[in-house]
């Protein structure tokens, strides 16, 4: 009962804020005149946006009616320390542009990355390049020749209300169900449970390897979804509003060095130490826990920057163990980058652990696939 009490003040202003933006009362929301896709999520941090943001850019790149058209991908940029509307360029600073973004744009070249902390100024821009020129908002962006977006993906924009997204995909780690948490600061929560209802598609993240159809059955009911079908993933929410439901899991990848001078030998000690910035490391430490005996761990807060502090302890663990290869996260190696007196030596051993995120099954794939491809080729243009 305690905790009600404390946390309905912050209830109550999510629910009021909520209700306002539906009603079209004071708050307004506006629409895009391309397709937006979001993903988000109700809960701080930790649920795999980036990479699940990544994945709907493969999608779409593998895709014959979207591979050759332009498409862009909008984030906050996350405390990156320029303002306003900014493109992401491949060479570019995580301090300037947040290290995420960054990490797009390294991997999908092809893709307009771009941050704005207004989304709906920045989808403006996207769409509409030339005003980078003559808005008094956009004349601070260092590079403003970017091509006019056929699409948009938004990373974490679920809770911005102003601009109203056309595709919802909305993110719900398998440790933390959304139903079984409380808002901050007493849980993980940052919105409403039930805002999970207005996804197009909820996709479970972090999951085993294998699930058993019982299991997914059960994590469907915990997310008030009824009558769910294992065959088509959907069933009915609290609201009696059919949705889809889908299983991914995280991939770690082959060990890759952050700079190019990393040797590759280092790959195959025995040893390793590890540092990172991110929410959670454990299930990256197990996984690495399989192959290598982790001599040594820092963690540091979520999107740390690196100082000479840091790496003064990095280096001399590294020196304590001189056959061990020093493995960050890739999130973490855009930062990095950024410290420019980095020792040559310990650029050798500097190896980063990339991650993707896959489905359960490839009829989840499928499923994916089409429900994202049809309603694409359902947009309203000009309506």
């Amino acid at each position: 009962m305690l905790d009600k009490l404390i946390l309905f003040p912050y209830y109550l202003t999510l629910k009021t804020r909520h209700w306002l933006y539906n009603k079209g009362i004071i708050y307004k929301t506006h629409p895009c005149n391309v397709p937006t896709i979001c993903i988000g999520n109700v809960t701080a941090g930790g649920t795999g946006k980036t990479p699940h943001t990544e994945m709907v850019l493969k999608t779409l790149l593998d895709n014959d009616d979207w591979a050759y058209k332009n498409i862009a991908v909008l984030s906050r940029g996350h405390k990156r320390k320029s303002r306003g509307f900014q493109q992401v360029t491949f060479d570019g600073s995580a301090w300037f542009l947040g290290d995420e973004p960054l990490q797009i744009k390294k991997n999908f070249p092809v893709a307009t990355v771009a941050v704005d902390r207004n989304r709906v100024e920045g989808c403006d821009f996207l769409l509409h390049p030339e005003k980078l020129g003559t808005s008094r908002h956009g004349k601070s962006c260092r590079d403003k020749e970017l091509p006019p977006s056929d699409l948009i993906v938004l990373d974490d924009a679920f809770q911005y209300r102003a601009l109203r997204t056309y595709f919802n995909i909305v993110l719900v780690d398998y440790n933390r169900p959304v139903y079984k948490d409380r808002l901050l600061p007493l849980g993980h929560l940052r919105d409403l449970p039930e805002r999970i209802e207005v996804a197009d598609i909820i996709i479970v993240t972090k999951c085993p390897a294998y699930l058993e159809d019982w299991e997914k059955a059960g994590l469907a009911k915990s997310l008030g979804i009824r009558n769910f079908s294992l065959d088509a993933c959907t069933g009915e929410n609290r609201s009696g509003r059919r949705q889809t439901i889908l299983f991914t899991a995280i991939r770690y990848q082959e060990l890759k060095p952050v700079y190019e001078c990393g040797d590759s030998r280092y790959i195959y000690s025995k040893k390793l130490i590890l540092f990172s910035g991110i929410a959670k490391d454990t299930p990256m430490r197990r996984f690495l826990s399989d192959n290598y005996k982790i001599v040594k761990r820092f963690s540091f807060a979520d999107h740390h920057k690196y100082n000479s502090m840091d790496i003064r302890k990095i280096a001399a663990a590294a020196r304590e163990n001189p056959t061990a290869v020093v493995v960050t996260t890739e999130k973490d190696s855009q930062r990095l980058l950024d410290y420019k007196k980095m020792p040559e030596w310990l650029q050798k051993r500097l190896f980063m652990i990339p991650i993707a995120v896959d489905f359960i099954d490839e009829r989840e794939k499928g499923i994916f696939n089409s429900s994202l491809m049809s309603a694409l080729k359902a947009f309203p243009y000009g309506e």
